[in-house]
């Protein structure tokens, strides 16, 4: 039997929830959302799994992004994702942001290889690639470096625009989608030990040592 995957996504200026069986969408919610990511989470969850017609205990593993995002964004998934990883006793996989919107980026364009490229400011970007280029923070010159060593890529993100290389093909894709995050935790290994955010650079608002 296929895995039934329940997948979300907080990081950035989206809120979305995916339910997958065996790559094929079952249900899906996306909203585009700069805050109120902690208040719409919790029903669109509800709704992907009514309109799956799934119970809770019917699914296989869970999904959700890792970052790099904002920071309250980050937490309010990882925190709910937690919550149902311990209520059901079912597999979280992390997946960062990143390699999400890099893998709907090579989808929609058919380009053997994606980056996503976010705009982190003072800069910088945040970027990784379908290649092999983990998650990190650098200069926007270094990220350009990245992108014209391929012959061709794609690119998402909100830096994408930044990189003005003509042979890169800028797609609209500006945050991760939780299909992406089912669909990349589905070829993941189990774990079980609960992911962790990722952040690329110290977080502006710090957490006390006991909640982190």
């Amino acid at each position: 039997m296929s895995d039934r995957i329940l997948a979300v996504d907080t990081t950035f200026g989206a809120c979305s929830a995916a339910v997958l069986e065996g790559g094929r969408v079952l249900a899906h919610r996306c909203e585009i959302m700069q805050r109120g990511h902690a208040e719409a989470l919790a029903p669109m969850v509800e709704a992907v799994m009514a309109g799956a017609g799934l119970a809770f205990a019917d699914l296989h593993r869970l999904a959700v992004t890792t970052g790099p995002g904002s920071f309250t964004g980050q937490r309010v998934g990882l925190a709910f994702m937690r919550g149902l990883r311990v209520a059901l006793d079912k597999p979280l996989i992390g997946v960062t942001s990143l390699a999400a919107m890099a893998a709907a980026a090579r989808a929609e364009t058919g380009c053997a290889v994606a980056a996503a490229v976010h705009d982190a400011k003072r800069g910088e970007v945040y970027l990784e690639t379908t290649a092999g280029h983990a998650a990190a923070v650098m200069s926007v010159a270094d990220a350009q470096a990245i992108v014209a060593a391929f012959s061709s890529m794609a690119l998402a993100g909100t830096g994408a625009a930044l990189m003005a290389l003509p042979h890169a093909t800028v797609t609209n894709i500006l945050a991760p989608d939780a299909v992406w995050v089912a669909r990349l935790a589905g070829i993941a290994p189990d774990t079980e030990a609960a992911p962790r955010p990722l952040y690329l650079r110290p977080p502006d608002a710090k957490l006390p040592a006991a909640v982190r």
